[in-house]
């Protein structure tokens, strides 16, 4: 079968809410193409599809992740378009539409992350399906499922098809020098809620953000929506105190053999200690018990152990972590390592896995102009030489573009160790306690609730010379409307080399022997705190010998500059609470001199307005080069 599994069209009924009306194929085998019944795993289907709030605009699109159902093991990609039509303007009125419009979405359920080329071809079908005026006329629906399946395929992921519609440039325009804090956010594995309406420029924005991961679009996603739905309030309460099997988000990860790895590195997500010791009674296969941790130098197996209870209304995480040693490739010696990986390959052959799905590790690859893309061991993923992408969307660490109010559980789900995820319901931005950061869209704000991690997120020297280096790049030269964006320097592509130049180094850096002035410039406690997180050890647990031609230093290390002093003292007015206030009482202040001044004559009101003239463009030189610095 080709890369689309489902054509899908949802209709909001003015008593039973949204529900499937068709869908070719249909979703479950025996039911018809009007069936409205739904797989357990992709209960959420028609929220998703039919976003919260869509009465309130004519048109809309949306993405949105599903889990893999029963059998399957990578994440299905949603692509939705809704539109409203006036009731009286159709040309056949079922018995049922008793309300003055129509609210329907057209989706595709695909096995390829064709986000935005989807998107168009849906989008004009969607237009033609709405023409027809007469819902009922269902045939262009199944020749789209049979033209797409004929022209997409995986060969797509090669090309820039991939990222259409996702523009780096207009980000870094919109966020400025921000952007560089989302990257890091995400590479620390934290909770991250984007919020705006209406939904396609919150889809847009989120997986523009993932797309400055080398690699995450293409094959970094396949396990990012591992997640069990709840069926009702009082049965999950029950589910959650007897747990009679790891759920989905674990035991689809760790049964897979395509995504045999380690447990969550690090710590417990949203507490202050780590759980220690504690087990949960599941049964486990002895194979799964193996594979589900990994051997230490001293021959010991450390397993990554589930938690031992579970609460829906927790929202921190009981994930207990891997120590440090079991990953560090400086215990182990290389030929160590290679015997190693020889028993694990034999014991899988002992369990019964065929060789043609055994998963090998990435090898050194020769330079043909081309990216070999071979299965890591540990990430299950489809890695280059690199190792990327990286591991960030797995073992519970979930990726959902657009969250329905009827998913808001996952946010305080124990099996969930993390998100990025977004959202239109204003519910979602006001349980505060739920994430780490929330990212309001609409301002470019970045809103980092815990002290110590803006600490953590505060830029370097080095990251500040990175992010206006940005930002000059896209800035510049953009009233020509002939070649805004087409060029190379400041264009979308370029934009993505820097971040992954960028990334590069830093993975480049964190293997050198005496790095901590290097990796200073990076931030000695970014650092610190990645080295905690579940990617970075199942990518340190593997060799990269490509890295060992990356330059290992960051790409704008260098000695302080009057510059630099520039670029510091801007974020620091910009950003600290004590700065946002000086700019507030400026700016208050001129206000009352100019109205003083025109109280006590016009001399006198002109000196000061010249005083507030001469006041405004000092303060100005401080914030022209760098706006918006990240919080």
């Amino acid at each position: 079968r080709g890369p689309v599994l489902h054509i899908v069209v949802v209709g909001f009924h003015h008593k039973k809410g949204c529900q499937v009306e068709f869908s070719y194929p249909p979703l479950k085998r025996g039911e018809g193409h009007d069936s409205q019944s739904l797989p357990e795993e992709w209960k959420y289907l028609p929220f998703l599809a039919l976003p919260d709030g869509a009465h309130n605009y004519q048109e809309d699109t949306v993405f949105f992740h599903l889990p893999p159902r029963c059998g399957d093991r990578t994440t299905v990609y949603g692509v939705s378009c809704y539109r409203q039509i006036e009731a009286k303007a159709l040309k056949v009125r079922q018995a049922d539409i008793t309300r003055e419009t129509v609210q329907k979405s057209v989706c595709v359920l695909s096995q390829l992350p064709l986000y935005g080329l989807l998107q168009a071809k849906l989008q004009l079908i969607t237009h033609a399906y709405f023409e027809e005026k007469d819902f009922s006329q269902i045939s262009i629906l199944k020749e789209l499922y049979d033209h797409m399946n004929s022209s997409l395929g995986s060969t797509l992921l090669e090309g820039s098809q991939v990222y259409l519609g996702l523009s780096p440039r207009d980000l870094v325009l919109h966020f400025r020098h921000k952007v560089l804090i989302l990257f890091k956010l995400i590479l620390l594995e934290k909770k991250v809620l984007f919020y705006i309406s209406p939904v396609n420029r919150l889809v847009g924005a989120l997986m523009t953000v993932l797309s400055l991961f080398p690699g995450m679009i293409e094959h970094g996603l396949t396990d990012c929506s591992q997640y069990r739905p709840r069926k009702s309030i009082s049965e999950d309460a029950g589910l959650q105190e007897n747990t009679p099997r790891l759920s989905d988000s674990v035991s689809a990860a760790d049964t897979s053999n395509t995504n045999l790895g380690m447990g969550e590195g690090g710590r417990k997500m949203a507490g202050n200690h780590s759980v220690k010791g504690q087990k949960a009674n599941v049964p486990f296969s002895e194979s799964e018990k193996t594979w589900n941790g990994a051997q230490s130098s001293n021959g010991t197996v450390q397993r990554l152990k589930v938690p031992s209870r579970s609460s829906p209304a927790s929202s921190e995480s009981d994930w207990e972590t891997l120590d440090p040693s079991i990953l560090e490739e400086s215990n182990l010696k290389e030929g160590e390592q290679e015997n190693t990986a020889s028993e694990q390959a034999e014991n899988l052959a002992s369990e019964g896995m065929s060789s043609e799905s055994l998963p090998i590790t990435v090898q050194p690859q020769a330079n043909t102009g081309h990216t070999v893309l071979v299965p890591g061991l540990i990430s299950g993923l489809e890695e280059d030489q690199y190792g990327m992408p990286l591991a960030i969307f797995t073992k519970g660490y979930l990726c959902l573009p657009y969250m329905a109010l009827q998913q808001h559980h996952l946010l305080s789900d124990v099996a969930v160790r993390g998100f990025v995820a977004g959202a239109t319901n204003i519910l979602f931005r006001q349980q505060k306690h739920l994430s780490d950061a929330i990212v309001e869209i609409e301002d470019a704000h970045v809103q980092i609730h815990d002290p110590e991690l803006r600490k953590i997120l505060n830029p370097t020297t080095a990251d500040l010379r990175f992010a206006d280096y940005l930002v000059k790049h896209v800035t510049e030269n953009r009233d020509d409307v002939f070649l805004d964006g087409t060029g190379w320097e400041g264009g979308d592509e370029w934009i993505r080399a820097q971040f992954s130049a960028y990334l590069h180094a830093l993975l480049a850096a964190v293997l050198q022997p005496d790095n901590e002035k290097t990796l200073s410039d990076f931030g000695t406690a970014f650092v610190a705190a990645w080295k905690n997180t579940h990617n970075y050890r199942v990518w340190n647990s593997n060799k990269h010998p490509a890295l060992a031609e990356v330059n290992s230093s960051h790409p704008f290390q260098g000695q302080y500059s009057v510059s630099d002093v520039k670029l510091r003292l801007s974020h620091s007015v910009q950003n600290s609470e004590r700065g946002k206030k000086i700019g507030n009482v400026m700016a208050s202040t001129s206000r009352n001199v100019v109205q003083t001044g025109k109280a006590v004559g016009q001399s006198v009101g002109g000196a000061f307005t010249s005083a507030k003239s001469a006041m405004s463009s000092w303060f100005s030189t401080f914030t022209q080069s760098t706006p918006s610095l990240g919080d």
